[in-house]
């Protein structure tokens, strides 16, 4: 248990520090991972609360912790001992909802890093996909609620303001298509 107090305390000093993270940081927070093995549970626990916990700046941080036990695990251990990838993937889509609370000019390291587990085979594609999907998805609610909409000339609201609004935004829309 010791080692997975130093885990959490060596992961959570990130945010004694500005982003980004330096090269040196992110290999000892993995070789203390490393360590703590033979409890990955909590480890993984320990990095989910993190992305959950910490402030936006600090969230593609907390993916590039991911990426990095991940992939040391793998080339240390080999694809068939690596217990940290699956373990990951039991609570990814969760974990990534948090990710995409980041800034919105971070997205494209997420998309980035998504798309380097795809080139390299860390994940399977039917994992990837959906996460490729939430992240390149717009951030607002509302719009996506608007563009779902099968008619979108049609309001309940009796203003004229929000209904010129409205039926401007479907033939923008309609005019792209």
């Amino acid at each position: 248990m010791d080692a997975v107090n130093a885990f959490n305390h060596e992961l959570f000093s990130l945010m004694d520090m500005k982003p980004p993270i330096s090269r040196a940081k992110m290999i000892s927070i993995t070789k203390s991972a490393i360590k703590a093995m033979k409890l990955y549970k909590h480890v993984v626990q320990i990095v989910e609360k993190f992305i959950k916990k910490c402030k936006p700046e600090y969230k593609v941080a907390g993916l590039y912790v991911v990426d990095s036990i991940v992939r040391q695990s793998r080339h240390q251990f080999g694809m068939d001992k690596d217990v940290f990838g699956p373990r990951f993937t039991k609570n990814i889509t969760g974990t990534f909802e948090n990710l995409c609370l980041c800034p919105t000019e971070e997205r494209s390291k997420i998309v980035r890093v998504l798309n380097l587990w795809q080139k390299n085979g860390v994940f399977k594609m039917e994992i990837i996909q959906p996460l490729l999907d939430m992240a390149t998805s717009g951030s607002s609610s509302v719009a996506d609620t608007e563009m779902d909409d099968p008619d979108p000339g049609i309001t309940v609201n009796p203003d004229p303001g929000i209904t010129v609004c409205l039926l401007t935004q479907t033939q923008v829309l309609l005019s792209v298509c």
